[in-house]
């Protein structure tokens, strides 16, 4: 979500101050109203990649984003098949009349395998599970595994920061609280009343629930407490994730910082 101008509060986007000199790439690189894919990323990523190697550095990639990540770590390759955004609308009254179960039901049949592994109420993945469907004639999974017989360019290594799950969650807590406090939803009134599209920048987490409270539908505590638990669960959705990577090294957020780093000097080395 970094790489939408405008929005920075709700994207917790690293300031100058905490840049701290180091060049930083695609950050504000895609207005708010205009869609963004994870294979337009992948080709970004690797000019820029490309560029920092070049000048004999060594490019450090950081996100929370397991698709996006594993985009790069194992050479996946994205077909990049036009948007239907007359099926798109189809399946979106589906949910709106009928309710989303029956939409997750049909992606349960049609990918059992990429429908499990998300939640039946994550509207978006349920959305792109069968519209890959109906645009390609393929499934998403089948799609996964011709895509990964790409030979991998880079000797990429993973690092995860992992903290105790009681103090991630204060930490959550804690920062969507500042995020308010810093004009959350004043960012998200800007937003609105200059962009009236947006495909996929106001499906953050933090951005849709201040659209609902906006127009009604939450009081600023759920708002706020919708914002908190989704954010946890996000997180947890993470955790999972790079638990599946085997390259995956552990970093721990609660030690010395500086054994953290020692850590992975020593890694990067060897």
């Amino acid at each position: 979500m970094q790489i939408y101008k405008e929005m920075n509060i709700g994207t917790a986007k690293v300031t100058r101050e905490e840049m701290e000199g180091i060049p930083h790439y695609m950050l504000d690189i895609v207005n708010p109203n205009e869609r963004y894919s994870v294979s337009e990323y992948k080709k970004q990523a690797e000019k820029c990649i490309e560029e920092i190697i070049k000048k004999g550095k060594v490019p450090v990639v950081v996100g929370g984003t397991g698709l996006y990540i594993d985009s790069l770590v194992y050479g996946i390759e994205f077909e990049q098949e036009e948007f239907d955004e007359q099926y798109r609308n189809e399946l979106t009254n589906i949910a709106k009349k009928e309710g989303l179960d029956k939409l997750y039901n049909l992606a349960l049949q049609i990918d059992e395998k990429a429908a499990k592994k998300i939640s039946p109420n994550d509207e978006k993945r349920i959305l792109r599970i069968l519209e890959i469907y109906n645009k390609t004639g393929k499934t998403k999974t089948e799609r996964e595994i011709f895509s990964r017989q790409k030979e991998v360019k880079y000797d990429y290594k993973v690092f995860v920061i992992n903290i105790n799950r009681e103090e991630l969650y204060k930490r959550i807590n804690k920062r969507v609280d500042e995020m308010i406090e810093q004009g959350l939803i004043e960012e998200v009134k800007k937003i609105t009343a200059k962009y009236t599209f947006f495909p996929t920048a106001m499906q953050g987490i933090g951005y849709k629930e201040v659209i609902n409270y906006l127009n009604g539908n939450l009081t600023r505590e759920e708002m706020i407490e919708e914002i908190k638990k989704g954010t946890r669960h996000y997180a947890k959705r993470q955790i999972t994730w790079f638990k599946k990577n085997r390259e995956s090294i552990w970093i721990d957020g609660e030690s010395n910082p500086e054994d953290n780093i020692e850590i992975i000097k020593q890694t990067l080395i060897n």
